[in-house]
């Protein structure tokens, strides 16, 4: 009578040991296609992380290391000229100079009457902040009353000090945008840089607070994508390369030695940054020479007399 159980023969001991072989041999080829597939997992995750990388860093340099396109308009000498009469500022204008083509310096009003101020900045320098702070608004007076002419050339030699974030070419490229689209602006800009710097070594202003300030000096829309697709950074580069090793227009400067460097009618200014009457004091001394000079006249070549 069947009881409901099996009729297959219970397996023997071996068969048992022999189906437990089995059993750990599949396990085995298992884990081994497990681990043969996360490997391969692995493997492409980090060559496409690593893909990413060097595309990212590529791009990086390439943004850094572009050609340098043409240069901002108004600004053929490196630095923009801005001149004064009846209490209004104006940009002297220029066309925009091809990429790499030698700057044309400035040409100086040499009649002895006019105070020729020609300042090299850095947006990022605490002296140069010191300067026009101390200065600026008697500088824009002399400007405004056509008693003083006033170059500005701005420079990035403090890139590398603002963590990162190369705070000194963007505030060289921004106001290379604005000289370009508002010049009408660009001293309302500048002073606002200045009034509203950030100390060396912080992260700077970001590229909003530039733009920000642009509006604030009354500058056009279009300065915005100028400042974000970094359109004068070459240009920056390479200006401040020249201030650096070559010779400075109008002085007897071999170059650029540091920021401020600050000339009155082709000397230079080696006072006090903080004393406005110090500096006042250099420019009435310096126009009063170049007057001196543009007025003066040759004595007269005595006549031989005769001998008898």
């Amino acid at each position: 009578m069947s009881n409901g159980g099996s009729n297959q023969p219970r397996p023997t001991r071996n068969q048992q040991r022999e189906a437990a072989r089995e059993k750990a041999r599949e396990l085995r080829e298992a884990q081994k296609k497990k681990e043969r597939r996360n490997k391969f997992f692995l493997i492409g995750g980090v060559t496409v992380a690593v893909v990413l990388v060097i595309g990212l860093v590529i791009g990086v340099v390439v943004q850094n290391t572009k050609p340098a396109g043409p240069g901002p308009a108004n600004m053929a000498s490196n630095g923009i000229l801005l001149t004064g009469v009846d209490g209004v500022v104006t940009p002297v204008e220029t066309k925009a100079l091809a990429a790499d083509a030698d700057p044309i310096p400035t040409e100086q009003d040499d009649s002895g009457t006019v105070a020729n101020i020609v300042v090299y900045v850095d947006y990022l320098c605490p002296f140069c902040g010191d300067f026009e702070n101390t200065n600026g608004d008697a500088i824009r007076k002399m400007v405004e009353q056509g008693a003083a002419t006033l170059e500005t050339h701005p420079l990035a030699i403090l890139t590398n000090r603002s963590a990162g974030t190369q705070y000194s070419l963007r505030a060289a490229n921004a106001a290379a945008c604005v000289a370009d689209n508002s010049p009408e602006t660009f001293l309302d800009f500048n002073a606002l840089l200045f009034a509203n710097q950030p100390e060396e070594g912080s992260t700077g202003l970001t590229n909003d607070e530039l733009k920000g300030f642009v509006k604030e000096a009354g500058g056009a829309s279009s300065i915005n994508e100028c400042i974000d697709s970094k359109q004068f950074h070459g240009w920056v580069n390479n200006a401040t390369e020249r201030a650096l090793t070559q010779p400075v227009p109008n002085s007897d400067l071999e170059s650029i030695k540091g920021t401020p460097t600050v000339l009155v009618n082709g000397k230079q200014y080696v006072g006090s940054l903080t004393d406005p009457a110090e500096f006042q004091s250099f420019v009435l001394q310096a126009t009063g020479e170049a007057f001196s000079e543009s007025t003066s006249t040759p004595s007269p070549t005595p006549t031989p007399t005769p001998a008898s």
